[in-house]
């Protein structure tokens, strides 16, 4: 079967969900060659069953808002593959959730858990619910209803939520809170939890942190390393904000920060006085990225994305789709060498296409940006054993996953002198949830 008649019968099934179709073509393209020559994948029909969620569960969240009126919200969770172990994956609270985005995050997750070489399978939830601009009693009414719901379908060893974009520590702790309650028991069933009951070091660091490793093993790879780099960060949440960080203590400068009102353009470079301002102004008092141009004279692009600054290495680390084709060309013209995505299918495929034209180093999401989960595996794995890691321990073995990841994506995407990291994480992915699925049989 070619990748086009594949994806005629997932476009088919899956209705206006285009964020599912995008990562499912992206999979099929470096999967199907790879498939052709295994014939056991095809035989099993592995890729099709993978791109079939396990199980979708959608419900109502009632909730009262301050002034005591009723209001409702749709509840998601997607439980796409437990091949290799419980499914696990963030929770998005956002208006823009829907059906097909979610199922998009739950099929990039099985792959992402599996290069971590943890045992995790992948899913992903969440809500329309927005707690920008609600109060904490709005929030925790939000989440106490949401959980009420969602725990009947989660456990330990079934399904361990996470953090995700609106998911913070806040809503982690309500949401633990009412599942502590309703189950009578205090178990790991979430990930991203505070360090003083359950949670791990590093875990807030560790998308931007994981990220930023794996990009100095590309460069390492092609002997440079970050050192001296200018770099070009998108978004200013928790990704961005320790993305900066660790680009900092790696001798590399980063120039940009944006939200969605714009971007802005700090060519002294954000050191760490300036970001403790930055995490201060978005963590705590959750303003606009504006603010720091007035701060500290900087310039402000309204309505721009960071693309157009001149830049060796870019980290769009806010949200899907935000590069797209003639962004890509403009990085590529302006001297980029590297990409590394802490978000999640941030890139277009025509901006992939423009990366691999022009042999940019590209680590894609489910590779780059796979260390946020594998600290929620390492959380999981303190938690089973009522065990507490130090901040060194946590951060030598992300350090490790990354490498290993890393070397995975070399091992299948070796063409050559360069490295088609696409099809080295997306093989690399695949063939270890594709054998457990033999091994299990049809299930």
């Amino acid at each position: 079967m070619s990748v086009s008649q594949f994806m005629k019968k997932i476009v088919a099934k899956n209705p206006g969900e285009s964020e599912f179709h995008q990562a499912v073509q992206e999979v099929a393209e470096s999967v199907m060659p790879f498939i052709d020559a295994n014939p056991k994948y095809k035989e099993g029909k592995i890729l099709e069953r993978i791109a079939e969620p396990e199980r979708v569960i959608m419900f109502r969240v009632p909730w009262l808002d301050d002034k005591g009126k009723p209001q409702v919200n749709r509840g998601f969770r997607i439980e796409m593959n437990s091949a290799i172990g419980p499914y696990k994956g963030g929770l998005r609270l956002h208006p823009t959730v829907y059906l097909g985005l979610l199922k998009f995050l739950a099929f990039e997750q099985v792959f992402k858990n599996s290069l971590t070489t943890l045992p995790m399978g992948g899913g992903k939830g969440g809500s329309d619910f927005d707690p920008k601009g609600k109060s904490d009693n709005e929030v925790m009414k939000f989440c106490q209803s949401f959980m009420t719901e969602l725990q009947r379908h989660i456990g330990p060893n079934t399904d361990v939520p996470a953090g995700d974009i609106g998911t913070g520590g806040r809503e982690i702790g309500f949401m633990f809170g009412q599942y502590k309650r309703l189950r009578n028991e205090f178990t790991g069933v979430l990930t991203g939890k505070a360090l003083n009951w359950g949670g791990s070091l590093i875990r807030p660091e560790a998308t931007g942190y994981g990220c930023v490793y794996f990009v100095n093993e590309m460069l390492k790879h092609v002997n440079d390393s970050m050192k001296g780099k200018i770099c070009t960060v998108s978004g200013s949440g928790n990704v961005a904000q320790y993305t900066i960080e660790k680009v900092n203590q790696l001798g590399g400068k980063c120039v940009t920060l944006s939200d969605s009102g714009g971007t802005i353009h700090d060519s002294k470079g954000i050191d760490a006085k300036k970001l403790a301002w930055v995490m201060e102004l978005k963590n705590v008092k959750r303003g606009r990225i504006k603010e720091y141009a007035k701060k500290f004279d900087a310039k402000y692009l309204e309505g721009k994305r960071p693309w157009g600054v001149k830049c060796d290495v870019a980290f769009p680390s806010a949200t899907q789709n935000e590069i797209d084709g003639s962004d890509a060309a403009a990085l590529v013209k302006n001297g980029c060498i590297a990409v590394g995505e802490g978000a999640n299918m941030p890139s277009t495929p025509e901006a992939i296409e423009v990366y691999m034209k022009a042999k940019t180093l590209y680590g894609l999401g489910k590779a780059a940006n796979a260390g946020g989960v594998a600290v929620s595996g390492l959380e999981m794995s303190q938690n089973s054993q009522r065990l507490a890691w130090s901040r060194e321990d946590v951060d030598s073995k992300l350090q490790q996953i990354m490498v290993s990841i890393h070397e995975t994506c070399i091992k299948y995407g070796k063409e050559g002198k360069f490295v088609n990291y696409p099809n080295g994480a997306n093989i690399g992915g695949f063939v270890k949830v594709a054998d457990a699925m033999l091994d299990q049989g049809l299930v």
